[in-house]
């Protein structure tokens, strides 16, 4: 079975999470974006826990579904409540670690998927142990995050542990503040546990591909979603058996005729591509940054190291080297995104949303949206100027202000500045 899965995000009980971040509308919003199989996040936390418990059901493949829909207030929302209830969830939690380890504060995000509820209360009850699991839908944990791969593996040994966004500066793997230089020095003999790493939204695979030492894993794409209308920006395509056994089979195999591609933000979009200080309005390019000895040229202070500078710092491939076997991807932009630069308005007003469902209305999902439908298609509702906006997309005909120190990148397709042509690396048509 062909499906679209979205692996990360997270509940209304992590911080700055919207309340909307429930399972009926986190399964109607699913439907609206093309998705066939949803995390469901924060397993750990009680709260959320106790309400997966009463809302879901197992599904006799290792995911979940609906025991009932509630349906949503927003009337925009209501035509997909008929989809909503084929939606899937996968058990998932996000887990942040704080510890000390070879001199230096460490700071690690791990994501755990799981295959049943008694595996997430054995593993909870654990984890309870060790923090206080209560105080938020992504815990933070003192603990060596080798050590937390070892308890899962003795807990559940069917449950995946993933690295998540794994180079973005603050929390992750290879982060420039408190990450490793190498997988194994984090891990250590817990290393081949591993099979999968999470790219973030400021890489996308090509970028990836640069360090031989990830041949080994598959490389999965998230949305990491703090509302619903953000679930699916990035997200992964397999054709495999619907069962969480075919989903992690997939995933440690990287057989390209099972996990297919991943949809991909344009790396330059996240919020840490490149280097920069946000206070003194400062972007700069990695060689710009290694010229400023990664000082800020305004107030001297050092910058915020972003992605594209840490790859270059650990790759030891040229750009555009494709390995044998690695899975597609392509470059897609959220169509509210896209209508609001269309009509010249922020992405998240009303009036944007009103035109971004008129078109999720008439062509079924933002995924057909965005690489199916025919631009002529398109061209049949107002503003006309949205189907050539995702015509250039397609295309590849972008210009993007890169992201950096935790502000998101700004993407033109109109007027001057986008009137660059070209493909980007990694597209193809999806269906």
């Amino acid at each position: 079975m062909r499906y679209l899965a979205d692996l990360h995000i997270h509940s209304k009980f992590s911080r700055a999470t919207s309340r909307d971040m429930t399972l009926d509308h986190l399964a109607c919003w699913a439907a609206a974006k093309g998705l066939q199989l949803l995390a469901t996040g924060d397993f750990t936390h009680p709260e959320w826990l106790f309400l997966m418990k009463a809302k879901l059901e197992p599904d006799g493949n290792g995911f979940f579904r609906l025991r009932s829909l509630t349906p949503p207030e927003d009337s925009r929302l209501r035509p997909f409540a008929a989809a909503a209830p084929a939606v899937r969830f996968l058990l998932s939690t996000e887990i942040s670690f704080i510890y000390s380890k070879q001199g230096k504060v460490r700071k690690i995000h791990l994501l755990l998927f799981a295959p049943d509820l008694e595996a997430v209360d054995k593993i909870n009850a654990r984890l309870g142990a060790v923090g206080n699991l209560r105080s938020d839908g992504r815990p933070i944990l003192g603990m060596d995050v080798k050590l937390f791969v070892k308890i899962v593996a003795d807990v559940c040994p069917s449950a995946v542990v993933v690295p998540c966004h794994i180079w973005t500066p603050w929390f992750s793997l290879f982060g420039a503040n408190s990450g490793f230089d190498a997988i194994e020095d984090c891990f250590e003999e817990m290393t081949p546990r591993l099979f999968a790493v999470e790219t973030g939204l400021s890489s996308d695979p090509a970028m990836n591909w640069r360090l031989s030492a990830l041949d080994r894993f598959a490389l999965i794409s998230n949305s990491d979603a703090h509302s619903p209308s953000r679930i699916g920006r990035e997200a992964n395509l397999f054709d495999t058996d619907f069962s969480y056994k075919g989903l992690v089979d997939a995933l440690r195999s990287k057989d390209p005729a099972k996990f297919l591609s991943t949809i991909e933000f344009f790396p330059e979009e996240g919020k840490y591509h490149f280097d920069g200080h946000r206070k003194c309005g400062v972007v700069l390019s990695p060689r710009e940054s290694i010229q400023c000895r990664n000082l800020c040229p305004r107030c001297g202070k050092k910058l915020t190291i972003g992605v594209a500078h840490r790859v270059e710092e650990l790759a030891d491939r040229e750009e555009g080297v494709r390995p044998p076997g690695r899975v597609p991807y392509r470059n897609l932009i959220p169509l509210n995104e896209i209508v609001a630069e269309a009509v010249g308005k922020t992405a998240d007003c009303r009036s944007v949303w009103d035109a971004t469902f008129r078109f999720l209305h008439e062509f079924g999902n933002e995924l057909r949206v965005l690489t199916e439908v025919p631009v002529e298609e398109l061209r049949r509702l107002q503003p006309e100027e949205v189907a050539t906006g995702i015509e250039r997309m397609r295309r590849g005909r972008v210009r993007i202000e890169p992201g950096h120190d935790g502000e998101y990148g700004r993407i033109r397709l109109f007027g001057d500045e986008a009137a660059g042509d070209g493909t980007c690396d990694g597209q193809l048509r999806l269906f």
